[in-house]
């Protein structure tokens, strides 16, 4: 009966100690995801903050954080042999499954609503991008250093967002050796990138909240 008593303790000890590390990979992945160069610049053009865009990842935070405590936990109770530390354990590995499951229906809620509910976001935007006062310059110059990385114009309409900007300032220009087939246009005399930077943004969003419901749903799955 020692012996099994012992591969039961260490059994429980060994299960923990992967729960904590999945604990450290989901949190791990979640602020990798939330405060990314990519994520940041994608909640500056849209407002994604104001429309809780990320909330999933920050519902996946929470439990990550949550799962390495209770991994410890675990461990801890396990080589102990505390019912006190199990106990703790268990009735936070459910208050977690029903996070997790929240978190992955936020995901895939926001997920399906994401070009609708941005595209109107977006529109007070371009409205900054064919603005000439002064305090929308700012906002200008981020955009411009972000249609660069991205090889994108504008946000919805491509260049016609920039209105009269667009050959005031020279935006847009394609920067690329060798661009691919319809990556830029021959427009007044220059080439410029063609695809609006509004189909970037969504993609990443759309992927990302995709990584979210993938580690929220398969998790609950395992721990079920």
């Amino acid at each position: 009966m020692a012996g099994v008593s012992s591969c039961m303790k260490y059994s429980m000890f060994i299960f923990n100690f992967l729960f904590w590390v999945c604990g450290c990979i989901i949190l791990g992945v979640s602020i990798w995801i939330r405060v990314s160069k990519d994520a940041q610049e994608v909640s500056a053009f849209g407002s994604t903050r104001d429309t809780n865009l990320f909330a999933g990842v920050d519902v996946l935070i929470a439990v990550g954080s949550i799962i390495m405590v209770l991994g410890f936990l675990g461990c801890c109770g396990a080589i102990k042999e505390s019912q006190c530390m199990l106990l703790l354990f268990f009735i936070g590995l459910l208050l977690i499954l029903i996070l997790q499951v929240v978190g992955g229906i936020l995901g895939a809620v926001y997920r399906s609503q994401i070009e609708t509910s941005l595209n109107k976001t977006l529109q007070e935007d371009v409205l900054k991008l064919q603005s000439s006062v002064e305090e929308d310059k700012v906002f200008q110059k981020q955009f411009q250093e972000f249609e660069r990385e991205n090889h994108c114009c504008g946000l919805l309409d491509g260049r016609t967002d920039w209105g009269s900007n667009f050959n005031t300032l020279k935006v847009c220009e394609c920067e690329l050796k060798d661009p691919p087939a319809g990556a830029c246009t021959y427009v007044q005399g220059r080439y410029v990138y063609e695809r609006p930077c509004g189909e970037v943004i969504i993609k990443y969003l759309k992927d990302h909240l995709l990584v979210i419901m993938g580690i929220a749903f398969g998790l609950a799955v395992i721990e079920v």
